[in-house]
């Protein structure tokens, strides 16, 4: 296994810390008056998501993680878990829907999503920056309420709510930022 020195230590790096992997979010080099130089860093765990600051001396090293990146398709949901199949392969993976309930939220069958590997395992899933969706049920606008910034609710063909512009109809489709969950624009269709 691979090596990297306390020297080498930059932000992106995917690193073994007592067996889990972990991404280096940020390195600082710091010289002090005497003694040996120090590298400061944060690093979050690809499996939990929790984060670490640990510092280490010149000379020190971590093992670097066997984690890929992929493209790959959202196949079905079996149970209690999300399947995908990994566009390269075209083997399937699954994911507990425990561990990634809130990515799915607005994804239908057959997204496009990005897959995160670690010693060959499927341990994460990335959903697309946005998504378009059809509305499949709103309420219809209330005449004379053209005031701006006025919303109300509009449930989407995958069943997420979200909150629209009055204008909006059923049958519409309309981009959502799938992060944060809100309306971007309508989309002509």
């Amino acid at each position: 296994m691979a090596t990297i020195n306390a020297g080498d230590f930059k932000k992106g790096i995917k690193v073994l810390v007592e067996n889990e992997p972990y991404e280096m979010l940020e390195c600082h080099f710091v010289k002090p008056g005497k003694g040996q130089a120090l590298y400061r860093t944060r690093m979050r765990n690809l499996l939990k998501g929790s984060l670490l600051e640990r510092t280490y001396r010149s000379g020190d090293s971590l093992d670097a993680a066997d984690v890929h990146r992929s493209d790959g398709v959202y196949s079905y949901r079996d149970g209690d878990n999300y399947v995908f199949m990994d566009n390269n392969t075209f083997e399937q993976y699954s994911l507990p829907s425990s561990v990634i309930e809130d990515e799915m939220r607005f994804l239908m069958e057959g997204t496009t999503v990005g897959l995160l590997f670690w010693d060959g395992q499927l341990i994460s899933m990335s959903p697309p920056q946005q998504v378009i969706m059809t509305v499949s049920y709103t309420e219809p606008a209330a005449r004379g309420n053209t005031a701006t910034n006025v919303t109300k609710p509009a449930t989407l063909e995958c069943g997420a709510e979200v909150q629209v512009p009055a204008f909006i109809k059923d049958g519409d489709r309309i981009k959502i930022d799938t992060e944060s969950g809100l309306y971007m624009e309508r989309v002509q269709s």
